[in-house]
């Protein structure tokens, strides 16, 4: 009966860990140091080889086992005849076909044969090499601290550009997160047709909603009721003990302040429940309304969950991370026991003014409205270069915040005389009119392959790490914006280079199949990486 059982997509991972077993071989090859030494002659098989990825190395090799490992597996970094064959005949699920090696000054290079890889992946389909590779289950609620009311809602003439990268990574994750397979909510819900949502959706961010007239008041009346009933609570006299309120600094409360009110020892709730990575200052903490809400609003997130222990993972800046701190210790003084993260951001600098986010989306819409005009004419008008004009606008905002690890501060240029420019490298701009310019090459057909397909492929997707004990994660939440330029720059350096509508003669008529394939590819490529940053793709620019 016929094998109908379609390949694995080749893959980096398995083709480097297939490379180890082959050059560990058995342990008769390695240098005769006595069987003490095995650990230090089998190192783990992913320090055995390094995969290229500069184009200068990419000429010659693919992988490369060094000659400091080679030395340390055999004698006189003599690799044996059978190793050697070994390796030019790897075979696997998801490897990587390989045309030859050999061993030089550097070490065992390898080189992949990618006419082979590359049939293999334009032929069959790039839509494999765009899933995880394996689907991850469990429910994540995302919250993003800017978003609540502090009493009031936020405004878009009150978010700040710190603010607004926190609520921007925090769309960014779900989706990427989504894209894993996590069943993935988010908090907390705003109000329909509120100004921030109608600033969110400018952006692209789909924020859920709640209708206007409605409350979380019983549950947030249940929160509190909790509260005061928490072992946690702080019942006897309050004179001369160091509360952390609702700031960052401790204070001692006197006799007779806010009687009634509910504290909480925040410093016992991480010690006895063994939490790590929490700011030993956090002290006791005066439950205030606001509090109460955020609670409430992560308590009706989770309801929702499939599964009794969802991850909740807090997006906040570095200036609110003590504070979400404490709204976490809180959540769990109410007896909440979902793993909680802390995903923190840097700031955002803007030498020479201060700017909110209202203000920043506007100049950076003029600005690219002004660009627009400049290059395409009297063309820029009607709602179809509306729409242009607001993707490439938040293509812009999202790479610009986005595009730098988000430990790390931004500095953005807001000059006015600065502009924005169509041309160059320059972040979403760069990307979203290389990806319009692949939509007209796909509409009038072509393409050739170009190297490191493959690498590129294999890098979309991330996955929230959940493993370990401490509060903060880090997680490179860059890398889709930093790929997506690499990416463009590969592609518009190949497309200035190359005629992407080749003569129609016969002879070349498989050399243009080769390239729509290639085209193809990158185009559901593009469409993936885009995804996760909620953007829709520029179809003609």
């Amino acid at each position: 009966m016929e094998n109908t059982a379609q390949p694995s997509p080749l893959r980096i991972t398995p083709t480097v860990r297939a490379l180890s077993s082959a050059l560990r071989g058995k342990r008769d090859h390695v240098s005769d140091c006595g069987r003490a030494n095995a650990v230090r002659l089998f190192p783990e098989p992913d320090k055995l080889w390094f995969k290229e990825s500069s184009a200068k190395n990419l000429r010659n090799r693919d992988f490369l086992s060094p000659t400091t490992m080679l030395n340390t597996l055999f004698a006189d970094g003599q690799v044996p005849p059978v190793i050697m064959s070994r390796v030019l005949s790897l075979r696997g699920c998801g490897v990587l076909p390989v045309a030859g090696g050999e061993v030089m000054g550097e070490g065992l290079r390898v080189r992949v044969d990618r006419a082979a890889a590359f049939r293999a992946v334009l032929m069959g389909g790039a839509t494999e090499y765009l899933k995880p590779f394996s689907e991850r289950q469990g429910c994540v609620v995302v919250n993003c601290p800017a978003l609540h009311p502090k009493p009031n809602l936020p405004t878009p003439e009150t978010l700040t550009l710190g603010q607004l990268r926190t609520v921007l990574l925090a769309d960014h994750m779900g989706a990427l997160l989504t894209r894993q397979g996590f069943s993935v909510s988010f908090c907390p819900k705003l109000p329909e047709d509120s100004d921030i949502i109608t600033f969110l959706q400018t952006l692209g961010v789909d924020w859920p909603t709640a209708p206007a007239s409605w409350t979380n008041e019983e549950r947030e009346e249940k929160i509190q009721e909790v509260l005061e009933n928490s072992v946690y609570r702080e019942r006897d006299g309050g004179r001369g003990r160091r509360t952390s309120g609702g700031g960052g600094g401790g204070r001692k409360v006197e006799e007779g302040e806010d009687e009634g009110a509910v504290r909480v020892n925040l410093k016992r709730v991480f010690q006895e429940e063994g939490l790590l990575g929490y700011d030993p200052s956090l002290g006791t903490c005066t439950v205030q309304r606001d509090s109460v809400s955020h609670l409430a609003q992560l308590d009706l997130a989770t309801t929702d969950c499939t599964v009794s222990m969802a991850t909740a993972l807090h997006v906040t800046s570095c200036q609110d991370e003590f504070r979400q701190q404490q709204i976490a210790m809180l959540w769990r003084a109410t007896g909440a026991t979902h793993t909680q993260r802390h995903l923190v951001c840097g700031p955002v600098k803007t030498p020479g003014c201060q700017l909110t986010a209202a203000q920043y989306l506007q100049l950076r819409r003029g600005q690219m409205k002004e660009a627009s005009e400049m290059k395409y004419g009297d063309q820029v008008e009607g709602q179809t270069w509306d729409d242009i004009i607001r993707v490439m606008t938040s293509a812009t905002v999202r790479f610009e915040l986005l595009s730098t690890v988000h430990t790390s501060p931004v500095t953005l240029d807001v000059q006015r005389e600065g502009g924005v420019s169509t041309k160059g490298p320059r972040g979403g701009v760069f990307v979203m009119y290389n990806c319009a310019r692949l939509h007209t090459l796909l509409f009038n057909s072509l393409m050739e392959c170009e190297n490191g397909l493959i690498s590129l492929l294999d890098q979309s997707g991330q996955a929230l790490d959940c493993e370990g004990g401490g509060a903060r994660v880090n997680i490179k939440t860059e890398q889709i914006c930093k790929f997506l330029v690499s990416l463009s720059k590969d592609f518009s350096s190949y497309y200035n280079r190359v005629h992407v509508l080749g003569e129609p003669l016969p002879h070349l008529f498989n050399q243009m199949f080769c390239r729509l394939y290639l085209l193809r590819a990158l185009r559901e490529l593009y469409h993936s990486a885009l995804e996760t940053l909620n953007l829709p793709p520029i179809r003609q620019l």
